[in-house]
């Protein structure tokens, strides 16, 4: 039996074991105890905590999922000023992904912790890691120090945004989670509208993009006292010692786990760009990764140095038939969110000559459709609960936004490039957060921490595979299409790869604006292709959607086994 308890060691709240869970008791909606059968009471999940404190907790909580919605988008538009003032056009990439890359690659060890110690200090200790890394990316003298800075920025980020969800797994109903749920999906996307713009002013100010990470660290150092002081604690597992919580963790899958993202990454990243496809460090790169891929495979269904309750991946749910294309639908919707947050700022600035700021701005049609459809399905979805409805949804309207966006030119207009953004946005943001709500709805009680981090890994994963994916794409296609196009007029190779970076490039300077008109068009059909990704990604959402059972989901059955 695990206890939740305040700063004063007081018992908040008894969870209720297994064995007394065979109850018919349902909670009321204003959180009052109704009896059940035999007279025993259950008690609401926040019973014996203020009111206050909890609405100071969710300010703490979604202003963590703010932040790392901020980190994640705020790379979009500081690329160009981070190249201007630091070079090597190679560690470009980095900036954008070395922190969603860094998230997934601990996704799953989060997931571990939180289910085995206090959640109100791991959220402490990996904000203060966020923190660090934040403060590294402001001060980098190198390309070098930034990645490295965006790296432990997205392993504490991955902790703050998992921390978010586990707080509201303890402490609300399943009626209340989808809602709060939403509330975080708000919060990140807010942080998503602000990233991009924030990235785009302070590159444009005389306070220089260094400032777009130092921002973090007032924003956090406010609600320091609210962590400290307000949040409860809760942990799982009590009756164990941290010693013995320290041996549960299953370390051999944790590393091979983190290897399989970061190669994956890494070849991505580099092949084509840095290295030749056929080199043969990017061959073995790929053998590397494939090795690591059966054994973490072998790892987990043999239980190799760990057992079946510890290992990080929880293979048993996987048998669910729902649970499995509700992580597909979580991970396309995701992806779909990912590409166009970075690739329609750049389309931008190289079609209208935007500014980092101005191109910010035009992608904020998205963002607040993305928002408004978040909220729309969350408080919904306990209502409607026939939730393969909004991945059917979903998935023909990003179907049919990017049909339309991959057919851009030039001279397409402003408007019905936005008119394209709020399709895929609306399709997006119909079923991006409700996968959490849904796989704790499929799962049993003791299953919902590890529900909830394959559907972290689905979101966080692929949506920095995808940025890599399109990265990739968009390096190697760009190169290819720039130079063919430029071929007559014999610039070097590294000039046509700074092209891609914007329109601080050579090539832009050049006094032939015959030029500058072919460089544009071929990296707008480059974009044109990269956004293709969103009709396949679209597709398998539909398709995703149309193959889950015609289900009604129990949001009510908060005391299921």
């Amino acid at each position: 039996m695990a206890a939740i308890t305040g700063e004063d060691g007081k018992v908040l709240q008894d969870k209720i074991s297994p064995s007394s869970q065979n109850l018919s008791t349902s909670q009321l909606e204003d959180g009052r105890l109704e009896k059940n059968i035999d007279d025993t009471e259950v008690k609401h999940p926040r019973h014996g905590l203020p009111a206050w404190k909890w609405a100071l907790t969710c300010v703490g909580l979604y202003l963590g999922a703010l932040l790392y919605g901020l980190d994640t988008t705020i790379a979009a538009d500081v690329q160009g000023s981070v190249y201007e003032a630091l070079g090597e056009i190679q560690n470009l990439q980095w900036v954008g992904l070395g922190f969603p890359m860094a998230s997934v690659a601990v996704v799953l060890l989060m997931g571990r912790l939180y289910s085995i110690f206090d959640i109100k200090w791991l959220i402490i200790i990996t904000t203060a890691i966020f923190e660090v890394g934040s403060a590294i990316c402001g001060a980098a003298p190198t390309s070098d120090a930034l990645t490295v800075g965006r790296v432990i920025a997205g392993i504490g980020g991955s902790g703050m945004y998992l921390g978010c969800l586990s707080y509201f797994s303890v402490f609300t109903t399943n009626k209340e989670a989808s809602l709060y749920n939403a509330g975080i999906g708000l919060a990140w996307g807010f942080g998503s509208i602000l990233g991009p713009v924030i990235g785009g002013a302070f590159s444009d100010s005389s306070a220089t993009w260094r400032w777009a990470f130092y921002i973090n660290l007032p924003l956090a150092a406010l609600m320091s006292p609210v962590y400290l002081f307000i949040f409860p604690s809760f942990r799982p597992n009590k009756e164990k010692t941290i010693l013995q919580s320290l041996k549960t963790i299953d370390a051999v899958g944790a590393v091979l786990n983190a290897v399989l993202f970061v190669l994956f990454m890494l070849v991505l990243t580099f092949g084509g760009a840095t290295w030749a496809w056929g080199s043969g460090r990017t061959i073995a790169a790929w053998v590397v990764w494939g090795v690591s891929s059966v054994m973490f495979i072998l790892q987990q269904t043999f239980f190799i140095f760990t057992d079946a309750e510890s290992r990080l991946l929880p293979l048993h749910l996987l048998k669910s038939r729902a649970l499995v294309l509700v992580c597909v639908g979580t991970a396309t919707s995701a992806t779909v969110v990912g590409v166009t947050i970075y690739y329609i700022p750049l389309l931008f600035q190289f079609t209208r000559n935007d500014s980092a700021l101005q191109a910010a701005v035009r992608l904020l049609p998205f963002i607040v459709f993305f928002i408004f459809f978040i909220m729309v399905a969350g408080g919904s979805l306990p209502v409607v609960r026939r939730y393969n409805l909004y991945y059917i949804l979903g998935g023909a309207l990003v179907v049919t936004g990017g049909a339309l966006l991959f057919t851009i030119t030039p001279e397409t207009s402003v408007a019905r490039i936005y008119g394209y953004e709020i399709l895929v946005a609306v399709g997006a943001g119909i079923p991006f957060q409700n996968g959490y709500a849904i796989a704790a709805s499929k799962v049993a009680k003791q299953d919902r921490a590890a529900a909830i981090g394959l559907i972290n890994v689905a979101q966080i994963g692929f949506m920095a595979i995808s940025l890599a994916i399109a990265g990739a794409l968009f390096q190697n296609l760009g190169y290819q299409s720039l130079k063919g196009a430029l071929a007559e007029f014999h610039f070097p190779d590294d000039y046509v790869r700074s092209a891609l970076a914007g329109r601080i490039s050579p090539i832009y300077n050049s006094t032939d604006s015959n030029v500058i008109d072919i460089a544009v068009r071929a990296i707008v059909d480059t974009i044109r292709r990269v956004f293709g990704m969103l009709i396949g990604t679209g597709a398998a959402l539909l398709v995703g959607g149309l193959l889950m059972p015609w289900e009604k989901a129990d949001f009510a059955a908060d005391l299921e086994d």
